[in-house]
């Protein structure tokens, strides 16, 4: 994809990796262009049903803004780490490992899965430096873990291990260290390989409803899963002749 960031498909995946391990993959501003083309590629690609974000090196993820570049711009509509303010299409998954704090924090937060190894440290510390969270922390946060526990994260920019990250439901699912982009891809052909219209439709019906009274929510899952059935009698006919009864291939 460029310089700094790597794009690379692997299989139905789109694994797009932040390279610059010299400073803990934080971002500058030819960082977040080369992430916002990436993450627009990823999207072009109807082959590409999942995209995996991640960071090279061992030591970090994405330790956010980089605050010796010249700086970002706060006023992107896309969001000044590349995409934050965008809502993907299909499925994304951060692989993390190590540092996943400030700006890096929030690329995790925008994805749908996180999966972390257990040496991998999470927090708002951009709080030490007096730096807002300007790429969507304030709101994806608390809908992950509750107002409480993002107050106490954003407020105090503690730094929070991995273990508490899964217990608070921060992160989605510990894994061995280094298999972290490992399980991601398995995790992503196991969603490329559902039928794509009801997993895409529940999807969207689950972020665009969080924010909405019931009644609303239920109105957008019955209209979304409405056009999904009208082309799911494959699966139908497919789930009475026996496929994925008894929990196969979930």
């Amino acid at each position: 994809m460029g310089d700094v960031v790597g794009y690379e498909r692997n299989g139905a995946a789109v694994v797009l990796t932040i390279e610059r391990p010299w400073c803990r993959n934080a971002v500058d501003l030819a960082t977040a262009r080369e992430l916002r083309e990436g993450f627009e590629a990823f999207e072009a690609d109807p082959e590409a049903r999942v995209m995996v974000l991640t960071g090279a090196g061992g030591e970090a993820f994405c330790a956010g803004f980089d605050l010796k570049s010249d700086g970002l711009d706060v006023d992107d509509p896309a969001g000044p780490l590349g995409f934050t303010r965008l809502t993907p299409a299909k499925p994304t998954i951060a692989a993390v490992d190590g540092w996943c704090v400030a700006g890096g924090l929030e690329l995790a937060l925008w994805c749908d899965l996180r999966l972390a190894t257990p040496a991998s440290t999470f927090g708002c510390l951009e709080r030490r430096w007096g730096v807002p969270l300007v790429d969507g922390g304030t709101q994806r946060l608390p809908r992950l873990v509750g107002i409480g526990r993002a107050l106490d994260m954003i407020l105090t920019g503690r730094p929070v291990a991995a273990e508490e990250a899964l217990a608070i439901g921060l992160v989605t699912e510990l894994v061995e260290p280094g298999a972290h982009l490992s399980r991601a891809l398995e995790l992503a052909e196991r969603l490329a390989a559902f039928p794509q219209g009801a997993l895409l439709a529940d999807r969207r019906a689950a972020i665009e409803g969080s924010g909405l009274p019931l009644a609303e929510g239920l109105a957008l899952e019955q209209r979304l899963g409405r056009e999904a059935l009208a082309g799911g009698e494959a699966g139908g006919a497919a789930h009475r002749l026996g496929e994925g009864r008894h929990g196969a291939g979930a």
